[in-house]
């Protein structure tokens, strides 16, 4: 029979700490103790454990396979606590969240994600920053918002899969595409995973291609697409009814799926840390 070890909640919360501020010292001061302190609680956790959470690699030291299994069950275990206590004392939690949101997540993944928000938080502010996904992450790099979502892989932040979608080739609804012609193609200025995506599967299947026209907003590209000036790689949610799907009938690439993550900041603030934690495995 297993041993069943009680995990104690304090010593979870320092682990966590440490992962999220990258360092034992870091971690005693966000947790108000000392460094041996911080030391001694992950002794004790390992002991109870029976396994080892940390190795030293260089300077730094890193999660081993257990401790990234229990960084999520601590996560989790401390959310839950804190929406317990909250729920039980009646405390409230408030201040404000600051989030970055892609244009064409705004129009489609945000308003279910705020509303979620606004259930569970009502007392809480949120302010929305709407632009392009990699300037949204530099300002979040840069603590100018708390979280944000983008298609992009970024490891090192915490995030949270909010949905998957195919990637497709949108065209004017009544555009005419001509396969024998050089593909006429609409996009972003880089930085765009996009523009990446679409050029890297044309030239891979040797489609010709040149590109017509290019706008930093998704509302100039929507702009050019739908005035019939060429066609453009993009996920569904920019589809539209005046839009229709060009694809492996017609003789392009197919594209890969894209995943939309909400990403949470280095050094959220408490009101953005509950609240991402509170998010579970959220779906959109």
């Amino acid at each position: 029979m297993a041993v069943i070890v009680n995990l104690d909640l304090e010593l979870l919360r320092t682990f966590v700490a440490i992962v999220e501020r990258e360092s034992f010292s870091a971690a005693a001061e966000s947790v108000h103790r000392t460094q041996s302190a911080v030391t001694q609680q992950m002794q004790k956790l390992e002991a109870q454990l029976a396994k080892t959470l940390f190795l030293k690699q260089g300077r730094a030291k890193r999660l081993t396979a257990e401790g990234l299994k229990l960084l999520e069950y601590s996560r989790r275990m401390l959310a839950l606590n804190d929406e317990a206590c909250a729920a039980i004392t009646g405390s409230v939690l408030t201040g404000e969240v600051r989030i970055g949101a892609p244009e064409d997540v705004a129009d489609s993944m945000l308003p279910s994600l705020l509303q979620r928000f606004s259930k569970a938080f009502p007392s809480l502010r949120m302010t929305i920053h709407v632009g392009r996904s990699p300037f949204l992450m530099q300002a979040m790099k840069r603590g100018e918002i708390d979280m944000t979502i983008s298609p992009r892989e970024y490891p090192e932040h915490r995030r949270i899969t909010l949905r998957t979608s195919p990637t497709v080739w949108i065209c004017a609804a009544d555009y005419n595409y001509d396969p024998g012609s050089p593909l006429d193609l609409i996009t972003a200025d880089e930085p765009s995973l996009f523009r990446r995506i679409a050029v890297e599967h044309l030239e891979r299947s040797k489609t010709p291609w040149r590109v017509s026209y290019s706008s930093p907003t998704l509302t100039g590209i929507r702009a050019a697409v739908r005035a019939g000036l060429g066609v453009t790689a993009r996920s569904v949610e920019m589809m539209g009814p005046d839009f229709r799907v060009l694809g492996e009938a017609e003789g392009l690439p197919r594209l890969p799926d894209v995943s939309y993550n909400l990403y949470l900041g280095q050094s959220p603030n408490t009101a953005a840390r509950r609240l991402f934690d509170s998010l579970g495995t959220l779906r959109l």
